[in-house]
């Protein structure tokens, strides 16, 4: 009976443990199906891509009308006007590829008298504006990988610009967190994406038949009906009048890179993710070696002790990498080096080491790469992947930089256009990410995707501008340190680390307000600004993590973070 008991009361503690374990602040559901998976910023997105992958095409077609779809759908955090990172794995050979499609800047630019230019012209308006790179980045993948014509796979994004997508109610959310810059003065911005001069109504229907006329272009002369010919005058004749850089040749020269993506072990697993000029992986994959030698227990992550050991590594691995990363020969080097056990020794041996803990301020900032700080930006950006049924993937996060870009139009291309410009350095002169004709400013986009021993376990990726790469670390730190399901490591207290404006403030700590107040008190006590912006799964200060995982049942599973207008459509 004494026997019967004990092992009453353990079921019972499991059980307890199990529960609390499960207890997230956002649900996340999975999708399973047997055979293909997308998952998307956007329902009409995703079930495009799916017929996609029904009708015979592979991850790279369905990547191409996927891309194009939420570009459309997402207006806000990316299309045609911005950037692309897409990482290929290629299910037959095992060897992963990252397209890199990021914005460059134009040639024409006056440093001199782009350096002098205020905070508010490199970030809105066509000062703001770099070359974009996501058209020629799908035509570079589609022509090494896809297999169904080029039209083919370009036509439902057309059809759905042309037809309207869908205002959904996390949509109208990032519309009105964006309203001043849809009425601050480009008239084709709010002619698109305004309703009679208000915001559009849930449920409603947006069509823009400028886009559509565009993406019509692009697929009948491939990259060419984007860079060339009429669009590509459009944009350019609209930067010259806006007092932009961008020239003819700029974009007719612009070309994707296909090259190989950043790598790294970690406890039996390998990591791949976005090379250089992104810095989002070169930020938290060091953070993650630091700590592969921590032993954090049993868990859970989102202990007062733990949040501050993570955050101690982050202090000291953020300056190094940001001095080390951006569009130079000399960074995939330089994150070798970051990587290296003499690198990670020290930075071990550093962040072992408490500092006194200054005054706090209760001020929150972003480090920008020239040393000005400005307000943290809400979760700009947009991340998708797709896998077939042959176990191909694509992975791809793509942007505007901040929401709705610079905030114009070209008229006659419904194309809004990026704010690259504004994540370039302006001040010193010797950073690596100093504003450069032709160069390619940094980014912290991250596509990654996981295997171990060989096979692909499964893929994600964030929006959230500086928010990316501890999003990435925080889920990836959940899954293959304490081995939590997917599902729980993506809808729980989502968190972040922000560097101090002066030296006599306190770095913060950023969190959704589902962290408890023993944890947040336990970490004021040590020494952080603890911020807590907006309540679990509201989206706008925190990105929708997204991921594909495989099953050991040949099935795929897809997550789709309810923090974004995400969903995940199989087959």
């Amino acid at each position: 009976m004494l026997f019967v008991r004990k092992l009453t009361l353990l079921f019972n503690c499991l059980a307890i443990s199990v529960a609390m374990r499960a207890a997230v602040p956002v649900a996340v559901d999975p999708v399973t199906a047997p055979h293909g998976m997308v998952v998307a910023a956007h329902p009409q997105a995703a079930a495009i891509g799916v017929e996609v992958l029904r009708r015979g095409g592979n991850a790279i077609d369905a990547a191409v009308a996927v891309s194009l779809a939420v570009g459309v759908a997402e207006p806000y955090g990316s299309g045609l006007g911005g950037k692309l990172m897409l990482l290929y794995r290629d299910a037959r050979s095992g060897r992963t590829f990252a397209v890199e499609a990021m914005d460059a800047c134009g040639s024409a630019i006056d440093i001199e008298g782009y350096r002098k230019l205020s905070v508010d012209a490199h970030s809105y308006g066509y000062s703001a504006v770099c070359v974009p790179g996501l058209a020629a980045g799908l035509w570079a993948a589609h022509q090494k990988w896809g297999v169904k014509k080029w039209a083919d796979d370009v036509a439902p994004a057309s059809a759905l610009a042309r037809d309207g997508f869908e205002i959904l109610p996390k949509t109208r959310d990032f519309f009105e967190e964006q309203e001043k810059k849809l009425h601050r003065g480009d008239g084709e911005i709010a002619r698109l994406y305004l309703v009679e001069g208000a915001l559009p109504a849930v449920g409603t229907r947006l069509k823009n038949a400028d886009l559509a006329h565009t993406m019509e272009l692009l697929a009948a002369r491939g990259r060419d009906g984007f860079y060339r010919g009429e669009i590509a005058e459009k944009m350019v004749a609209a930067s010259h009048q806006g007092g932009g850089v961008l020239a003819l040749a700029d974009l007719a020269n612009y070309e994707a890179r296909i090259i190989e993506p950043l790598a790294m072990d970690f406890r039996g697993y390998r990591i791949l993710s976005a090379p250089p000029p992104a810095n989002g992986a070169s930020l938290f994959l060091p953070i993650l070696k630091a700590l592969e030698a921590d032993d954090f227990g049993r868990g859970p992550l989102r202990t007062a002790a733990n949040l501050d050991r993570v955050g101690r590594v982050w202090r000291v691995v953020e300056p190094r990498e940001r001095r080390l990363i951006a569009d130079s020969p000399q960074s995939r080097l330089n994150f070798q080096t970051l990587i290296s056990p003499e690198s990670i020794r020290a930075i071990r041996e550093q962040a072992a080491v408490r500092s006194a803990a200054p005054v706090p301020t209760g001020k929150s900032a972003v480090w920008i790469d020239d040393g000005a700080f400005y307000e943290s930006p809400m979760a700009a950006t947009t991340q998708w992947m797709v896998v077939d049924a042959e176990g191909n993937i694509a992975c791809c996060t793509q942007s505007l930089s901040l929401h709705f870009g610079a905030g114009v139009v070209p008229p006659g291309t419904g194309v809004v256009m990026n704010d690259s410009m504004s994540n370039f350095a302006y001040v010193d002169t010797t950073s690596l990410n100093f504003v450069a004709p032709g160069r390619r400013p940094r980014s912290t986009i991250s596509p990654t995707i996981v295997e171990r021993d060989g096979k692909p376990l499964f893929a994600l990726g964030v929006p959230g501008a500086a928010r990316i790469p501890t999003a990435m670390l925080q889920v990836l730190l959940d899954r293959l340190m304490f081995d939590r399901p997917l599902a729980e490591a993506i809808g729980d207290t989502r968190l972040h680390y922000v560097a101090a404006v002066k030296p006599e403030e306190l770095d913060t700590f950023e969190a959704e307000q589902s962290l408890s107040t023993e944890v947040a008190d336990g970490l004021r006590a040590s020494g952080w600004n603890v911020v807590l912006p907006e309540a679990s799964g509201i989206g706008r200060h925190f990105g929708g993590v997204n991921a594909i995982e495989f099953n050991a049942n040949r099935t795929l599973s897809g997550y789709a973070d309810p923090r974004r207008t995400n969903a995940a459509a199989g087959y």
